[in-house]
């Protein structure tokens, strides 16, 4: 059996949970040791000595007290109250008749309290929001890869340009940071990715991810929905309601269009930032703020605060840290990778053989300008695909809005293109400016560049085949 003075940490097991098991009762050892989990090491101590020791040289993460009926109620509680002292996470075991006791000392948030003998999930959970509960204490450099994430260090992101690398470097920046982040960004840009990748990558990982945008909630329900709200708070209120900073727990809480709470309250807000607890509607209550905070919107926040429209005090307190998320026009240099991947996700989904874009095609994405960022490109693949009787998409299959942009100028060909590919995706840009002056009259568009309406259409189908008649000085059809 191991003690608290024989017990290391594993080297090659960095992400173990260390329990220290304060009880009389060698048997419970022996019952939860090899049942637990790989997550968890336990060890049983007994004297406080020992345990000083162990907690003080950080030999341990969460320490579980038994309140064993069998041994004096009140030396106990002095042990308890000596282990919580030192400042680590502490869970209760009671049983039947220490079970009132326990559920006392957990009304006053300072610990949690499980059933003995315990039911192994509900333990292991237990024992993990105790552990959230020292997260916050955490430096920052035990974090596997902290402050050097990379393109391939989050799944959720795509892009290998300029632009998404200076994100994943700030995303590395903070995310082992207990730091409010503001994510900011046109819509359709990914903020709520980048969250769910700074919570991916930091140390609650393990533990909820909470999204919800301020604006979809009706202003008259936006408090009970973040504070939750007691029976009886207001009208329609028939049971007591978790809100999100609950149901968040030691996760993450990420408060998507904050630019669209009322002043009322933002004012509500900043005191939960402040004060780092909160109340339900309806209670007097305070309920200790665990989860780590992201928030993001799509206005100018500064440009509010001088408007007298957000608060300034709140706006220093969300903003320590920005990230701007770029619009799609910003970063074109990732489209080709963002397309390939939206065309693997839904040629499956679609059970069509559509799996690759034309150069063609490709050179319309890259030139479109791309008002809906994101969301408007995988939209945009996503009917292609729909359209496409083709193994590839082509430009006509995209909407006319996209196929009508204005191609005039000098090319802008993808890197790594052959001359021949460079002046087919000019012959191709010559063809589709012709169709858009000539309001979609083919026939037209043919004449105007002296060349057949058939070599038009196969030039504009399959980019790649020619018809052998030269491009100019073909006779019009």
């Amino acid at each position: 059996m191991r003690t608290g003075m024989e017990y290391s940490r594993d080297s090659t097991r960095p992400e173990m949970i260390r329990l220290l098991l304060f009880s009389h009762d060698p048997e419970l050892q022996l019952l939860l040791e090899p049942t637990i989990g790989q997550e968890f090491s336990l060890f049983l101590e007994r004297r406080m000595d020992r345990i000083r020791q162990i907690i003080s040289r950080g030999q341990c993460e969460v320490v579980i007290v038994d309140l064993d009926s069998g041994y004096p109620v009140e030396a106990q509680l002095d042990r308890f109250g000596e282990i919580r002292d030192l400042g680590v996470p502490v869970v209760l075991m009671a049983d039947d008749e220490t079970r009132a006791i326990a559920r006392e000392l957990a009304r006053g948030e300072v610990c949690d309290y499980i059933r003995k003998p315990p039911v192994l999930p509900e333990l292991r959970e237990v024992v993990r929001r105790a552990y959230g509960r020292a997260l916050p204490l955490s430096k920052p450099e035990s974090i596997p890869g902290a402050g050097r994430l990379t393109a391939s260090g989050c799944g959720r992101l795509i892009g290998s340009g300029p632009g998404s690398r200076a994100i994943y470097d700030l995303i590395g920046r903070v995310a082992g940071l207990e730091v409010p982040v503001l994510i900011t960004g046109e819509s359709g840009t990914g903020k709520e990715l980048i969250a769910r990748c700074i919570h991916d990558q930091g140390i609650r990982r393990e533990r909820p991810f909470v999204a919800v945008s301020c604006g979809a909630i009706p202003e008259t329900l936006v408090e009970a929905a973040l504070f939750g709200a007691e029976k009886g708070a207001y009208t329609g209120a028939n049971a007591r309601r978790k809100g999100l900073f609950e149901e968040a727990g030691n996760g993450t809480l990420f408060l998507d269009e904050i630019g669209e709470l009322s002043l009322q309250t933002q004012v509500k807000l900043l005191r939960v930032l402040q004060q780092r607890e909160f109340s339900r509607l309806g209670s007097s209550h305070l309920i200790p703020l665990h989860a780590r905070l992201l928030f993001a919107t799509h206005r100018n926040l500064s440009e509010m605060v001088e408007e007298g429209t957000f608060r300034g005090d709140l706006y220093y307190r969300v903003n320590v840290m920005g990230i701007r998320s770029p619009s799609l026009r910003d970063r074109a240099e990732d489209i080709p990778e963002l397309a390939r991947h939206f065309l693997e996700e839904y040629f499956r989904l679609y059970q069509k053989p559509v799996k690759r874009v034309t150069s063609a095609a490709m050179t319309l994405l890259v030139e479109y300008d791309w008002p809906g960022n994101v969301r408007e490109l995988e939209n945009a693949i996503q009917r292609a695909i729909i359209m496409s009787d083709h193994d590839a998409i082509q430009p006509d299959d995209f909407p006319e809005t996209m196929r009508s942009v204005d191609f005039g100028g000098a090319v802008n060909s993808l890197p790594g293109t052959s001359f021949e590919e460079q002046l087919q995706d000019y012959k191709l840009k010559l063809a589709h400016r012709a169709i858009h002056e000539c309001q979609g009259n083919k026939t037209l568009a043919a004449r105007s560049l002296q060349i057949s309406r058939t070599y038009l259409h196969r030039l504009i189908r399959d980019p790649g085949l020619e018809e052998g008649a030269s491009v100019l000085g073909s006779a019009p059809n």
